[in-house]
């Protein structure tokens, strides 16, 4: 357990690291600005993208090969890709160096999530996620702490240079702690078209989703470029016949990369579902909060900073705490009451920040609001990963512990891409309805200034309250699962 989190740690940290470096990575490496800026953005998102696309294709090889195979060449992959950063100064060069890295530290999740459904029984099983949720989460709130500290004191290249130590011990870790799980799960072929297949709709999608939600100047909330739309279509038509062909193929493989009739089991099925929903709000309340604190909130663009960062914390702090405890208590009880009861918490959370706050909100009132929220967050995490795990058989786990976390990082993607889109179009039809003061006239500016705070508020709080009525839906999903859903060897099952 301690072996498997360390890694997850780390390749939750080298996820949003990046994100308070950037400005120095951009320097350096002598991108221009503002024209540069698109280009650079890739070296956060090429992570993002290739995190994501290898997820289903490495549960399913620890399936095939061990977990402990590939979870230390996940590390290795990470090594490789770490090393390769500090040492290059051209941007292609940076970015194909972070998809290797994001290459091992996609798959770590997975297998992690796969070693714990071999090493515990049933019943002890949502601890355990929830340790491993809470694990993940403090990573990825770490990281740009961490980064920030780094380019304050010494260089954005220090946190690759500290990852090759980090991976050589969770080499280590792993390679005598994993002894027990080096054998296959299911003695099978691997679906190389499948695979290539899958990994080709993920990536083309997650790119289509990532366009669409870039907002070009966040201090107006602009709109997109025309060329931006017509690529974006053309990627998602990709992405469709991607998975159109990959359905098509898996039906026919003997070997499957993800079999299908996984989604049979009314809880595989169902905590997916939930899984995806809860990623499309979470992303909610990381992206609008911020733009409320900047653009609604009347305080210096340093002080901006420094509130985003402060409201936040709680909603991660109470994500990571609750993570745990909703592992325990579905020990304690099933999957559904804990589930039902953290969607119920996101639900008045949101309701709560969509109504209340306002330009004059303070930063504690945000704080504790955002708590509750945090504390709906962390309570799913645990027995979402259990419901998913325990409904699939034994050969198709690392499967299982890949598309449970899979699905809510898709989450995340459509979210931001609906949230952005929603967003814009209150924004412009809030802003047609204007009455101002003539051009020119005295009062002009002002009244323009305190009316766009105002309609910003308005379309941003909107938001919120929508990702109630999501939360609705994810309710009906949830009521879906049921106590026990053994799975059955996936031979015996009927075609």
């Amino acid at each position: 357990m301690a072996a498997v989190a360390f890694g997850v740690f780390v390749a939750a940290d080298d996820l949003t690291v990046v994100s308070t470096m950037l400005r120095q990575i951009i320097g350096d490496l002598e991108i221009p600005l503002p024209s540069g800026f698109d280009d650079a953005a890739w070296i956060v998102n090429s992570y993002l993208i290739a995190y994501v696309a290898v997820m289903p294709f490495m549960g399913r090889l620890s399936d095939l090969i061990g977990r402990r195979k590939v979870y230390v060449g996940a590390l290795v992959v990470f090594l490789a890709g770490s090393l390769w950063i500090p040492f290059t100064s051209s941007l292609g060069w940076v970015i194909a160096a972070r998809v290797l890295t994001a290459m091992g530290g996609g798959a770590m999740v997975p297998v992690a999530l796969a070693v714990i459904g071999d090493l515990y029984e049933e019943h002890r099983r949502p601890r355990a996620y929830g340790i491993l949720g809470a694990v993940d989460t403090i990573g990825w709130v770490w990281g740009p702490l961490f980064g920030a500290l780094l380019v304050r004191f010494l260089d954005w290249r220090w946190q690759f240079y500290l990852n090759v130590p980090l991976a050589l011990i969770g080499i280590a870790l792993a390679w005598r702690a994993l002894r027990d799980f080096d054998q296959p799960s299911v003695r099978a072929g691997i679906d190389w078209p499948g695979a290539a297949v899958l990994t080709g709709a993920l990536v083309a999608l997650n790119i289509a989703l990532l366009d669409t939600s870039e907002i070009a100047v966040v201090s107006e909330l602009a709109e997109l470029s025309g060329g931006e739309a017509t690529s974006t279509t053309w990627l998602f038509g990709v992405a469709a016949a991607g998975f159109v062909l990959f359905w098509w193929i898996e039906r026919r493989s003997k070997n499957p990369i993800i079999d299908l009739r996984l989604f049979r089991s009314r809880n595989f099925s169902a905590g997916v579902g939930v899984n995806f929903l809860v990623g499309a709000v979470l992303i909610v309340a990381m992206v609008d909060v911020p733009l409320f604190v900047n653009l609604v909130v009347e305080t210096s663009l340093e002080d901006a900073a420094v509130m985003s960062g402060w409201v936040l914390s709680g909603l991660t702090a109470a994500m990571a705490v609750t993570s745990y405890v909703g592992g325990v208590a579905t020990e304690r009880t099933w999957y559904r009451p804990v589930i039902v009861s953290g969607l119920l918490i996101i639900g008045v959370g949101f309701l709560v920040v969509g109504s209340a706050w306002d330009a004059d909100t303070g930063p504690w009132t945000m704080g504790w609001q955002l708590i509750i929220l945090g504390i709906g967050f962390g309570l799913v995490t645990a027995p979402t990963n259990a419901a998913v795990v325990d409904a699939a058989p034994v050969e198709h786990r690392g499967t299982a512990a890949g598309l449970v976390i899979v699905f809510r990082l898709m989450g995340l993607a459509v979210g931001l891409s609906g949230l952005t889109a929603w967003t814009l179009s209150r924004f412009d039809r809030l802003r047609q309805d204007l009455d101002l003061p003539a051009i020119g006239d005295p009062g002009y500016q002002e009244a323009l200034e305190a009316a766009q705070a105002e309609i910003t508020a308005q379309s941003l709080t909107e938001t919120f309250l929508l990702a109630a009525v999501v939360m609705l839906g994810a309710l009906v999903v949830a009521m879906t699962l049921r106590k026990r859903d053994d799975p059955e060897p996936a031979a015996t099952r009927p075609p």
